[in-house]
Order: structure tokens, then sequence, then C-alpha cells
């Protein structure tokens, strides 16, 4: 028998049916194992599936009806009201091609807005594709709100009271020129300026005290319509800084409805009389013993004030008191004379006119308006000539000491410190801002 070398045996292949048997089993052991896995985790041991009971459960659906997508047959736009506008030019721009709707607006009865457009105010119309006015909109000055819309019959056209937030501003300046200008650079309403300088008249007189430098810092409400002011309202905080002095004035309304202003300690910043009874003029001649009268031509003493004012503008009572004389007299022209307590007594001379309503023994409050600066008497221009007389001897209501009015009444000093201490940071961050200058 010939005898194989071990080298042939070793390298010799096993016969292709032996291999293809031996691969069988290999696979068929290794996966045993896995089936065991799989049935472990699909049903746990020992579970009758025959058991099981199957209920076959059908839900109707209730789908909607189907329904064409619109296609957007009307769009809203906005524009603002530049300067030179009326409602034609305003109703051009925001593509309402209808000449009816402009002819509606300027005739409606009882509407100011159409014909008052302010420049910078908004306005919206709603329109179709091709120019025809829907509904249109504009917020009027004071917060009216002119709304036209289309009905069945034409236009229905109203204008009433928008519906008003409050919120608070805050703003800082210093003064170049002139109170005006510099509030005016930093953005204030004149308004706000006039009661700022009506809160501190009893401090600082607004007519010769003011100096290039002094700064101011005022914090106010104003009322805004769908996002845009509307008008300014009261000023809750103010710092006037006057030739390196400060004065800070911090508005506070007491549960029983009375307010009014005060220095952060309760000390009432309104004195029992102001200082001036123009809200803003100059002095044109003072108090004094002897005066050269542009009138007369002869020198004699000047026992009051004068302020040089145009023609109508407003005066007011200095102090609470009641209406001793009312009518024309003499060289003062037109007059007033109120009676306050203490002796003391305010005339008012060369008025144009007195205030509606005003008569022997009326009563008035601080501040009220009297009358109108005129030319009547002896005048060679408007002016108001004032006052201020004690047991009927006139004094110099510009040097004269001025009783205060009563502080922050004990029960409500909590209250008080309170509201001062969030005011007083408002300034303390609104000083901060932006200083702005008026050239």
């Amino acid at each position: 028998m010939m005898q194989r070398n071990e080298g042939d045996i070793l390298a010799q292949k096993p016969a292709p049916a032996a291999r293809k048997g031996r691969l069988r089993w290999l696979a068929m052991l290794s996966s045993l194992p896995l089936f065991g896995i799989v049935a472990a985790f699909g049903i746990a041991p020992e579970t009758k599936v025959d058991e099981i009971p199957v209920v076959t459960v059908v839900d109707r659906l209730e789908l909607p009806a189907a329904e064409p997508v619109a296609t957007p047959a009307a769009y809203w736009r906005e524009e603002r009201v530049e300067r030179g506008d009326n409602i034609s030019r305003l109703l051009d721009r925001l593509h309402v091609e209808e000449p009816s709707a402009i002819t509606a607006l300027l005739t409606a009865k009882g509407v100011k807005a159409p014909r008052q457009l302010v420049p910078g105010r908004s306005a919206q119309a709603l329109t179709t594709e091709d120019g025809q006015l829907l509904e249109f909109r504009y917020l009027a000055p004071g917060g009216n709100e002119l709304v036209i819309k289309r009905g069945a019959d034409g236009f229905d056209i109203s204008e009433k009271p928008a519906d008003l937030e409050t919120r608070i501003h805050m703003a800082s300046g210093e003064i170049d020129h002139s109170l005006f200008g510099a509030t005016d650079a930093a953005g204030i309403p004149d308004s706000v300026a006039i009661q700022m300088a009506d809160v501190f008249a009893s401090e600082i007189d607004f007519h010769r005290d003011i100096r290039t430098g002094d700064r101011f810092t005022v914090v106010y409400e104003v009322s805004h319509a769908r996002g845009e002011p509307t008008g300014s309202g009261r000023v809750l905080a103010a710092e006037f800084v006057n030739d390196g002095k400060a004065y800070r004035a911090v508005y506070f309304q007491a549960p029983d409805g009375s307010g009014g202003y005060y220095a952060p300690d309760g000390k009432n910043l309104r004195k029992a009389f102001l200082r001036s009874p123009l809200e803003f003029s100059r002095i044109s001649s003072g108090f004094t013993n002897r005066r050269y009268h542009p009138v007369l031509k002869e020198w004699r003493a000047h026992r009051g004030i004068d302020y040089a004012a145009p023609t109508g503008t407003r005066i007011r009572a200095t102090a609470n008191g009641r209406v001793e004389f009312v009518g024309r007299k003499g060289g003062y022209g037109n007059l007033v004379v109120l009676r306050h307590n203490g002796g003391v007594s305010t005339a008012y001379g060369h008025l144009s006119r007195f205030a509606g309503g005003l008569r022997h023994g009326s009563r008035v409050s601080q501040g009220d308006i009297i009358g109108y600066v005129g030319s009547t008497g002896l005048a060679t221009g408007p002016h108001l000539h004032y006052e201020f007389r004690v047991d009927g001897v006139q004094r110099n209501p510009l040097s004269v000491a001025m009783p205060a009015a009563e502080p922050v009444a004990s029960r409500h000093k909590a209250a008080f410190d309170e509201v001062a201490a969030a005011m007083t940071t408002r300034l303390a961050l609104a000083s901060g801002n932006r200083v702005a200058s008026a050239q």
C-alpha cells in the first residue's frame, strides 16, 4: 500500500459533500439559542395563547366637507401723515381709488379729523384689489379715533375716544437759552414744561432766575392708543437745578383724593401765594419808589410789577380768595382785586377781558384763570400790572416772605414716603440719560 506524505494530507481539502453537511449542522446549532431568546421575549412561558380574546373594533370618522381655499380679496395698508398732506393725498398713498370715500370724509358732520391731519400720525385702510375702500382708521390728537366703514347704504363714519393706556416717560435737559428751547430739544411737550415751571413757581422765578447751565429732569405720564402717544398728562416728579441749587418735587395723592406736589421730605412746595400771576413772561417794570411814567411823562412811584406779555395771555390768581372788585377803574383799566386771608389782597390791571363768570364775591382758587393780558387804562402796550397789598399797602411781591402751605399729613406720611422713594429713584435714572441742550 502506498504511503502518503503527511504534508499532503494536511493540505488536502475535504470533499465537497462532506463540507456541505458539516456547514449545515453548524448553522442549525448556532441558530438554536437565538430562536430560544426570541421566543422568551415574545411570549411568556406557559402562556395559553388560544385563550386570549380577540375583538375587532371599527370607528366611523366624520370628515368635514371640503371647501375651496378663499383667495384674499382685501388688504390692510398703513401710512404716516406727511407735512402738507390732505385726506386726498393720504388716501392715494393708501391705494384708495374711490372718490366717493374722500367726499364722505370731507362732508361728514361733526367730524374734524379729516381736515386736521397731524404729521407723524398713522392711518390704516382696508381696500379691495381694485382700490375700493372697506375701512379707514386714523388716530387724531387728543385720543379720538376716526373710523369709516362701508355699510349697506354707503359709509358709516364715527369719531370717538380710543382705548387709552398710560405710560410713564422720563427725560432730562440743560438750559442754554430758555426753558422751552431746552424742553423742545429734549422732546418734552410744552404742556409738561408749563407744569414743571408751575410746580417750582413758589421756589424759582422763571422770569428772572433761569441761568445757562441749569438742569432739569422730569417724570410724566403719556397717554397711548394702539402704541401711539396721544397726549401728555400729569408730571409725577421733577428736579430743577437752578444756579447750583437742586429742587425736587413729587406728586402725591392722598386716599381722600386730594393731591399736590411735595419735596421728598413731605414739605409742601405750594406756597400760599405764587410768585407770578403769569406762567411765562418778562418783567418790564419793577417795584420802585421812583419811575418815569411813559404815559403821564412824570416821575412817580411804581408800587407793583409789570409783566410784558402778548394780548390774551392768561392771568392766574396767585392765591385762594374772593373777588373784591371786577370792572374798570381809572388808570388801571380793566381791574380785578382779590381778597385773601391775613389782610392780604392782590390786584391785576390793564386786562383785555375778564374770565367768564367772574363777578364780585366769586370764590377763586390758586391758579384759576381770572382774566387776560391787555393794554386798557394808562398803558403804552400789552402788559399786566400786578400789586401785592398787605392791609392796603403795596409790597414788593418779589421780596416779601410768602407763607407755606401745609405739609403731608402725618396719617399719610408712610404712603407718601413709599411714593417719594420710587420717584426719587426714577429721577436718578432719568438724570443719567442723554442731556439735551437748546442752542
